[in-house]
């Protein structure tokens, strides 16, 4: 029985390698990490090259090839495109480079101002600067509850 196996599996090696790129792309689908999926295209190379009347050894090293030339080539550039994108930003540091409105004269120590809705405890980034109500400035940085602020152009 195995010889009948080892046999089959002799005159299509093709099937044996479309068989173990599928179980490796199914497995891809659990880890996402694009690792899988790469050795599976290696494994489709080594399918092709069966298919196309090539030895087993041959099919071997065409898979291995595509394989490491797949992840060595094509898988850092999926994940940088896959985790890049806009940090998202929450809380304090989303308030950041924001522009809000001066309420009360904001000084080296003492001011406010409407930021996002809301009134907040400012001073001004240069402290001998004095920016007066009405004025619109632009979030340096939040220091514990207080805006640090300077103009807007």
């Amino acid at each position: 029985m195995w010889a009948e196996m080892w046999e089959w599996v002799g005159d299509h090696s093709w099937a044996a390698w479309v068989s173990v790129a599928l179980v490796l792309a199914a497995a891809e689908l659990i880890s996402l990490d694009f690792v899988l999926l790469m050795l599976a295209i290696g494994a489709g190379a080594g399918a092709i090259t069966a298919a196309l009347g090539g030895s087993t050894a041959i099919a071997l090293v065409a898979a291995i090839v595509v394989s490491v030339a797949m992840l060595g080539a094509v898988r850092p550039s999926m994940v940088k495109r896959m985790h890049g994108g806009a940090e998202l930003t929450t809380g304090h540091d989303a308030l950041i480079g924001r522009t809000g409105v001066v309420l009360s004269p904001v000084g080296r120590r003492t001011g406010q101002i409407r930021l996002a809705g809301e009134v907040w405890t400012a001073r001004s980034f240069d402290p001998g600067l004095t920016i007066d109500p009405g004025a619109e400035v632009e979030v340096f940085e939040i220091d514990g509850a207080t805006a640090v602020v300077y103009p807007a152009d």
